[in-house]
């Protein structure tokens, strides 16, 4: 697979392991500057493997990453100050503090994510582990798209979250890839994603099986539901 030399992550034949088992086979895929990139896959496929190596928490033991045509190293504090913003799948937050603390803790202007989410501002006061999992999914966006982050690495946004986040959350996305933002969202449901997502990536054993369009995935959804649930 050849990785457009203009994209803003660039994944060459990455493997990655858990001690001697190995959960990335040659991962190749890239992600350009104002698209939504969605790779799919059912649990196990390596999707989360696939987030914690391309944010710095899984070292690769083969292949390349990298950021606009340099090499993408380093932990992930490093990452994030040139450009990177993370959400995964678990909540990452300090459940004790405040939501207008939690905004504190990021790089970015608290204001911005408030634009985003308004729905946070009559939330402000109150603690983080005591809002519900939808609001702290948007606590935790907005506190990167408040960063200004140039590449936005989502995984698993709809986890566990009523259709009518999922929608809101999806929309901020999109809207982020608009304004510029190259974000991999990491799904296991595709038909949401694939609303927002101009193109996609298929996981199977932690290897692509498929890659194309966003309307050639969702005129065979079927199938590719078929595909990737099959394993």
């Amino acid at each position: 697979m050849t990785t457009p030399v203009d994209c803003i992550l660039g994944v060459d034949a990455v493997t990655a392991s858990y001690g001697s088992v190995p959960v990335l086979r040659n991962l190749s895929l890239h992600v350009n500057p104002g698209e939504v990139v969605v790779l799919l896959g059912p649990n196990g496929a390596g999707k989360t493997t696939s987030v914690r190596v391309l944010s710095g928490l899984l070292p690769a033991s083969a292949g390349t990453v990298s950021w606009k045509g340099r090499p993408f190293k380093g932990p992930l504090h490093q990452r994030v100050r040139r450009g990177l913003g993370y959400v995964p799948e678990e909540r990452a937050l300090i459940s004790k503090l405040t939501v207008a603390e939690n905004l504190r803790l990021g790089p970015g202007e608290p204001g911005l994510a408030l634009e985003v989410f308004p729905e946070l501002r009559p939330l402000l006061g109150r603690k983080a582990g005591l809002i519900s999992g939808g609001e702290q999914r948007m606590l935790l966006l907005g506190r990167a798209l408040a960063a200004g982050a140039q590449l936005l690495i989502a995984d698993e946004m709809s986890l566990g979250l009523a259709p009518i986040i999922v929608r809101r959350l999806l929309a901020a996305i999109r809207s982020a890839a608009d304004a510029g933002a190259g974000v991999l969202l990491v799904e296991q449901h595709a038909r949401q994603a694939l609303a927002v997502a101009d193109r996609a990536y298929v996981l199977r054993r932690g290897s692509v099986v498929w890659g194309g369009t966003s309307e050639e995935a969702r005129s065979k959804v079927g199938q590719i539901e078929g595909l990737y649930l099959d394993v």
